[in-house]
């Protein structure tokens, strides 16, 4: 039977649900995310160069996500201690700062609306705000499929991984699985300056991500009941180039009957990334619309399966 204690818990995530419904990610406001950046740069700057790169990288990496995650875990012990107002506050609070459903759909949706209303140039800019590749030299098809795979990846990514380190570890486990997720973001790249020491992080983050990603999958699968969308996950989840990343794309490529994937420049560098899906066929701005509705679905039956295993079946 759920505690009262607990049922201020659950208004908190449904609350913060909603914030995240009605703004997205707050701009005026400050932002976990920007620090945890900041932290890794000043870690970065001093530490990624002369010798043992890779050892500084894994030490740099595991320090600033144990900091992170020991930090929250002391504010919200002392929070429970104060009162449960002030931990169901809290919890409110970095529960809405960890979920990224509303501002990944709006930045998704513009691509292609941008793209349809002032032309190519515009809408591989518009694009570049969410994508790490080169969309310099980009097609209209190659800028919405980038936005297509970029909103099923990040599904995983900005929703469903977050909520389910909240749900193993609370308000710390989520953090640290943000700071996780900026720390590969910013230096897990193959390239000649975050080789060795962003690979740590690039790891971890994959390690963080493995069950998360593929939960994403059955679920985007499971709220359509599409079938298509199981039979592209057993067929090409494990094609991608990313241990993680091809399960989502794969399942929405199923759902829209699309082809994902190929060749990509990332940071100057050209990536050979498979195709996933089997119709190269011309994505259309009815597209992205679906996938909204699927990640809006995705992301709701998140919440409730939150609120059903932690604060009931765990209790």
């Amino acid at each position: 039977m759920i505690e009262y204690a607990d049922l201020w818990l659950v208004l908190a995530v449904v609350l913060a649900y909603l914030l995240d419904l009605l703004l997205g990610d707050p701009i005026a406001l400050p932002h976990p995310v920007v620090y945890f950046g900041r932290m890794i740069s000043f870690s970065e700057h001093r530490l990624n160069k002369g010798s043992y790169r890779l050892l500084k990288g894994l030490f740099s990496s595991v320090g600033l996500i144990m900091l992170v995650y020991l930090a929250f875990y002391w504010l919200m012990f002392w929070s429970q201690h104060v009162g449960v107002w002030l931990n169901a506050l809290l919890t409110m609070l970095f529960f809405f700062y960890g979920l990224a459903n509303k501002t990944l759909i709006k930045e998704g949706v513009n691509v292609f609306k941008v793209l349809e209303k002032n032309g190519i140039e515009a809408g591989r800019r518009q694009l570049s705000r969410i994508v790490g590749r080169d969309t310099s030299q980009l097609s209209e098809q190659q800028v919405r499929k980038a936005a297509l795979e970029t909103m099923a990846e990040n599904l995983s990514d900005g929703v469903v991984a977050p909520v389910f380190w909240f749900i193993l570890l609370g308000v710390p486990g989520m953090m640290a699985y943000k700071m996780i997720n900026t720390l590969d973001s910013m230096v897990g790249y193959k390239n000649e300056r975050y080789l060795l020491y962003g690979r740590a992080g690039a790891y971890i983050d994959d390690a963080a991500n493995y069950l998360p990603a593929r939960i994403t999958a059955l679920l985007m699968a499971a709220v359509t009941g599409s079938v298509r969308a199981m039979r592209f996950v057993a067929m090409f989840g494990n094609k991608h180039s990313s241990p993680n990343a091809g399960y989502p794309e794969a399942a929405l490529a199923g759902l829209l009957d699309a082809k994902f994937g190929g060749p990509n420049i990332y940071h100057g560098q050209m990536v050979d990334k498979p195709f996933i899906g089997i119709n190269e066929r011309p994505l259309q701005l009815n597209d992205v619309y679906k996938a909204a509705k699927v990640n809006h679905l995705v992301c709701l039956c998140s919440i409730l399966l939150c609120v059903v295993i932690r604060y009931i079946i765990l209790q």
